[in-house]
Parts: structure tokens; C-alpha cells; sequence
């Protein structure tokens, strides 16, 4: 996963490369993606094939040892997205035979992570209206998570749990309340129905507690 666990840690245990040995790296390959923009994806590796996503939704899965390109995912993106910074994209998950991305045009697609062929394809929201998703999701269980981005285009920002199987949405949490609920009177008048708050960057989960906490993101 994105964070290499659930506490969201980023470090790897590994322990090949230490104090005494790391003056001895060197390059073993190099690899070029073609794609303009943002390199924002750290690569998450699998059973020795590396994925990796540049900008504009390509997702590459590479020989870990040699670079060697196996196959490559193209996301067709619509001329009309909506995005505020950039088509960047922040990695994918892994799951049983799945590899899952996030993609510009808020959709969610799962790939066979040995072939690249696309199992399903799922829309999380309308791009037209400021939707977009650029995060990794999460896997927790039999589910993936994912959140929204485009706070800048008076979006009201959630949390989705899609099932990793069919694609379906499982639940939907937003982060801005909806009218009766507590907090609500913060917004003035009919505010809170696009009033930001996008959840676009990777949460952690608590297993102990069966929690997830996430950041939210700007405000509209």
C-alpha cells in the first residue's frame, strides 16, 4: 500500500541496505515514463513486478530487477476535467489479483495486475462539476477507499468504500455536514453543499479500533 502499512509508517523493514553498505549503490536501471507532468507516485512492488503511475493516469508495471517494461494501463481522460494543479496521481493499491487506481475523471479502475486488462471501471462522481480523484486508495479488508479532490471548484467533499470484487460502492461519507446533523449551522445559509473539505490525499486505518482517520483538504 501507499504507506507501506496501515499506520501510514512510509519506512521500509527491509534491511539489504544499512550504514556500512549504502556508499555502494549504484544504478541498476533507469526507466522514462513518456509522460509530461507531475512524478508524484511512490511505486509499490509485488511479487517482483514494480507499479508505478506518472501523470495523466498511466500506470506502468515493471520488472522489479531489470526495468523491464511488462505492460502499460493508458486511462482515457476526457478534454473537459477540471483540475486545479496539475494531472498528477499519487500511486495505486494491490490486492489479490487486482492492482486499483484512482484516476482524474473520478473514476476508480481495477486492472489484473499480471495482464493490465481492466476487470472493472467505476465512476465515483461527475468530472464536469469539479470532481476528480488523484490519491492511492486504501485497501482495508474486502474494500477500497477513496477520496475526492476539487475543492477548488465548490465541490462537497466524502469518503467512498468500493467493493474490491465488483466495484460497487459500499458507503459514502462526507466530510461536511448535511442538513439536521451537528455542525451544520456553521455553514451559513446553504453553504455546506459545496463548501470543499475533499479528503484528496491517502488516510490511515486503525485495525485494533477499526478506524480510519483522514485529513481533509481545502475549503470552497
Amino acid at each position: 500500500q501507499y504507506g507501506g502499512n496501515y499506520e501510514g509508517w512510509r519506512f521500509s523493514p527491509l534491511t539489504d541496505v544499512n550504514r556500512q553498505n549504502v556508499k555502494n549503490l549504484q544504478v541498476a536501471w533507469v526507466f522514462q515514463t513518456g509522460a509530461p507532468g507531475q512524478l508524484q507516485a511512490s511505486p509499490v512492488v509485488a511479487d517482483g513486478i514494480l507499479y508505478l503511475t506518472a501523470a495523466d493516469n498511466h500506470l506502468f508495471a515493471l520488472d522489479a530487477v531489470t526495468g523491464e517494461p511488462l505492460w502499460k494501463y493508458d486511462h482515457p481522460l476526457p478534454d473537459d476535467l477540471r483540475i486545479c494543479c496539475g494531472p498528477g496521481n499519487r500511486g495505486v493499491a494491490i490486492a489479490d489479483d487486482k492492482v486499483f487506481m484512482a484516476t482524474l475523471d473520478a473514476r476508480l479502475v481495477a486492472l489484473d495486475r499480471k495482464t493490465g486488462t481492466v476487470v472493472w471501471n467505476t465512476q465515483i462522481d461527475d468530472h464536469k462539476v469539479g470532481y476528480s480523484a488523484t490519491l492511492a486508495p486504501l485497501i482495508v479488508k474486502d474494500k477500497i477507499i477513496v477520496g475526492v479532490a476539487g475543492g477548488e471548484y465548490g465541490v462537497r467533499g466524502y469518503l467512498d468504500a468500493y467493493d474490491i470484487k465488483t466495484g460497487e460502492r459500499k458507503w459514502r461519507h462526507y466530510t461536511i455536514p448535511t442538513e439536521g446533523e451537528k455542525g451544520v449551522e456553521t455553514w451559513a445559509g446553504d453553504s455546506w453543499k459545496n463548501g470543499g473539505g475533499p479528503p484528496w490525499v491517502t488516510g490511515v486505518y486503525d485495525p485494533d479500533m477499526n478506524l480510519l482517520f483522514w485529513a481533509t483538504g481545502d475549503p470552497s
